[in-house]
């Protein structure tokens, strides 16, 4: 059979590869992409969506239980978690037939099986059917990553899980061990332990969520504590002695071992690249522990051969992927393309309570030399906060102090996670305090910490 061709390939159909192949072909190119499980990759299948429908519940569960601070009355408060799963895979399915229109609409095509790369410009599928091959001028490596396993702490699906099991767990947790405290580990600690686990969640760095400004993860152990999660910070989970619907973890603390039993293990340590087995290593393409190095504009070196989202290295996020596929698609369409800045990405843990982020924290901010000005807004302080029952949280925002630029918000509490975007905005526009401190921010809501934390930075706060 000769071979299909195409001006571009994409090779993985999640959040990064289906919108580069759509972009592309909005702009004139044939485009085909390759995938070797489910259209929308992990992100929609067995990430971000689904996780996000099961948190939707245990936030709806939190409420029914504080009824009666709104003046309500619920009895009986329980919940059927293979319902509540069966909700959050119908989420999942219902975007990835999506995500099937969207290709079709824009006539890519769609070649489901696993991919190599034998030579440049060529792409060997093998499917159901036999093998296929494929050439372009161009490919695009959208392969993304899966969960890293450590020697020891290997997944069963059983007694010791990683995301996907969590997603679809034979059994509520009684007494659940999460070890890790990255967005991952702590949104499924925060699930299962509003649906009444008893969770401790181990952290080797020295606070949890540690890529967050160190104030807000301070805020975040303090909440996570006051829910009844047991915290263990700068602890690493040395072994697990498995036996019949128990497991021991060796945990060891300050230089001493110490023994815990759990019943569920959720392993949350980092994820590793999809790198092995598409011929990466024979065309030259450089490597860095398990990620494929590239230049700003997502180009591996070999001509031809681009890399975009997780495979590419962090930060490992849905819209970073799907923003670098729009600007490899723009780029090799020959249009004016914008390489992504990292720094402008915003971070979003979707736990209760929320925590988002977009620049440098404090810490980094006057690592890289900078003068700063801090600004800072509780949530108590805010009518609307206090109207929805979510007075706990803050805003805080760094400022360079000579040119006023938003070098970094950082945020915990209520639906934080939409907040961010404000200041994300403001960062791509080159947003000064003055343009903030100007803006007039609808009341009641929360936005309007946002603005107050602006003016706190600059001794003009109203309402603290």
């Amino acid at each position: 059979m000769a071979a299909q061709s195409f001006d571009l390939i994409v090779i993985g159909a999640g959040p990064g590869g289906y919108v580069a192949a759509i972009r592309a072909a909005q702009l004139g190119l044939k485009t085909a992409v390759v995938e070797r499980e489910h259209l929308g990759g992990i992100c929609l299948n067995w990430g971000c969506i689904p996780t996000k429908a099961l948190l939707r519940t245990s936030e709806v569960f939190h409420l029914m239980e504080r009824a009666k601070d709104f003046g309500l009355s619920a009895d009986k408060i329980g919940f059927d978690l293979d319902a509540v799963v069966k909700r959050s895979r119908g989420v999942a399915a219902q975007l990835s037939g999506g995500i099937g229109h969207l290709l079709k609409k824009n006539k890519v095509t769609v070649v489901m099986g696993a991919a190599t790369i034998p030579a440049k410009g060529k792409v060997t599928v093998k499917t159901d059917k036999g093998t296929e091959e494929l050439t372009a001028k161009n490919i695009v490596l959208a392969t993304g990553a899966r969960a890293r396993e450590l020697p020891g702490l290997e997944a069963d699906g059983d007694l010791v899980w990683t995301y996907k099991h969590a997603l679809q767990p034979p059994r509520m947790p009684k007494k659940l061990l999460v070890i890790g405290s990255g967005a991952i580990g702590i949104e499924f600690a925060s699930f299962y332990n509003t649906l009444g686990a008893d969770t401790t969640v181990v952290e080797v760095m020295d606070r949890v969520l540690p890529v967050e400004d160190a104030e807000i993860s301070a805020l975040a152990k303090k909440a996570f504590t006051k829910q009844g999660m047991t915290i263990m910070e700068k602890a690493m989970v040395k072994q697990l002695d498995r036996a019949k619907g128990k497991v021991t973890a060796h945990i060891e603390v300050k230089g001493k071992v110490e023994k815990h039993d759990f019943d569920t293990v959720i392993s949350a340590v980092g994820i590793v690249g999809n790198v092995e087995n598409l011929g990466l290593e024979a065309l030259g393409v450089k490597i860095d522990r398990t990620h494929v190095v590239t230049d700003e504009f997502c180009r591996t070196g070999f001509d031809g051969l681009y890399a975009i989202g997780d495979i590419a290295g962090a930060p490992w996020l849905a819209h970073k992927a799907s923003h670098e596929g729009v600007m490899v698609a723009e780029l090799i369409a020959g249009k004016h393309a914008h390489p992504v800045k990292p720094e402008s990405i915003a971070g979003c843990t979707y736990c209760q309570p929320q925590v988002a982020s977009v620049g440098y924290t404090e810490a980094k901010a006057k690592e890289l030399g900078y003068d700063i000005k801090v600004g800072k807004f509780p949530f108590i302080g805010n009518g609307k906060a206090i109207a929805l029952g979510e007075p706990e949280g803050l805003i805080k925002t760094i400022f360079d102090a000579k040119t006023g630029e938003l070098l970094g918000a950082h945020m915990i509490g209520a639906e934080v996670t939409e907040l961010i975007q404000g200041y994300v905005v403001g960062r791509q526009l080159e947003t000064t305090e003055e343009d903030l401190m100007n803006t007039v921010f609808p009341h009641p809501t929360l936005s309007e910490m946002m603005h107050e934390s602006v003016l706190d930075a600059y001794g003009r706060v109203i309402h603290m």
